[in-house]
C-alpha cells in the first residue's frame, strides 16, 4: 500500500479531538512514506488532515469536483489536485489512487463515501482494506446499527468484519497494513 484515502468532514465538528485526530493521522500517513488522497479542501477535517501531512513532508493528492470547488475552498498547497466533473468521478478517482481507506468523523458525504467503498468490497470490485477512526465514540451508533443490520439479516457478518475500527490513528494504520519508512507496518 503506497497511498491511503481519507474520507472526512469539510467541517471541523464541535469536538476538538476530531481535528487533533485528523492532524495525527495526516502526520502518520506522511511519516509512513505514503501518499494521502482526500477530497481536496482546505477547510474542516479535510484541511486538517492534508495540512498535517504536508507539514510532515508528505505527498498529498486532492480530488475536487467542480461543484464543490468554491464551497469547500480548495487547498492551494497540495502536491497534486485533480479537478473532476462530478462526485461520482471524485469517488472513482480516489478509489483508483488509494490502496486503503479511512473514515474520520464527517457527515453525509463521508458516510456515502465509506459505504460505497464497503459496497464495492462486497461486490468484489476491489479488495482494499477500509477502516473507521472512531474518534471519541463518534461512530458508536453507526456500528450498533450495522450490528443490528447483521442480526436482522440485511448485512452478512463477513461484510461487517471487513470494517477495521479503532480509536487510535497509529493502531488503525497498523491494522490496515500501512508501512513505515523501513518497509514494515506502522507500529
Amino acid at each position: 500500500m503506497n497511498a491511503i484515502c481519507v474520507f472526512c468532514g469539510s467541517s471541523p465538528g464541535r469536538d476538538p479531538r476530531f481535528t487533533r485526530a485528523a492532524e495525527e493521522l495526516g502526520g502518520l500517513v506522511a511519516g509512513a512514506g505514503m501518499t494521502l488522497v482526500y477530497g481536496g479542501a482546505r477547510v474542516g477535517l479535510m484541511g486538517a488532515v492534508a495540512s498535517a501531512a504536508l507539514a510532515a513532508g508528505g505527498h498529498v493528492i486532492g480530488v475536487l469536483p467542480a461543484v464543490l470547488g468554491e464551497r469547500e475552498i480548495e487547498h492551494d498547497g497540495l502536491s497534486e489536485l485533480h479537478r473532476v466533473g462530478t462526485m461520482h468521478e471524485r469517488k472513482a478517482k480516489m478509489a483508483e489512487l488509494a490502496g486503503a481507506f479511512v473514515a474520520l468523523p464527517g457527515g453525509l458525504g463521508t458516510l456515502e463515501e465509506l459505504f460505497e467503498i464497503a459496497t464495492w468490497s462486497y461486490l468484489a470490485i476491489h479488495d482494499k482494506p477500509f477502516g473507521i477512526l472512531n474518534v471519541a465514540g463518534y461512530y458508536d451508533s453507526l456500528l450498533a446499527f450495522l450490528e443490528r443490520a447483521v442480526a436482522e439479516g440485511f448485512v452478512r457478518a463477513d461484510i461487517l468484519a471487513r470494517f477495521v475500527v479503532d480509536d487510535d490513528p497509529r493502531r488503525l494504520l497498523h491494522r490496515l497494513g500501512a508501512p513505515d519508512r523501513s518497509g514494515s507496518s506502522v507500529a
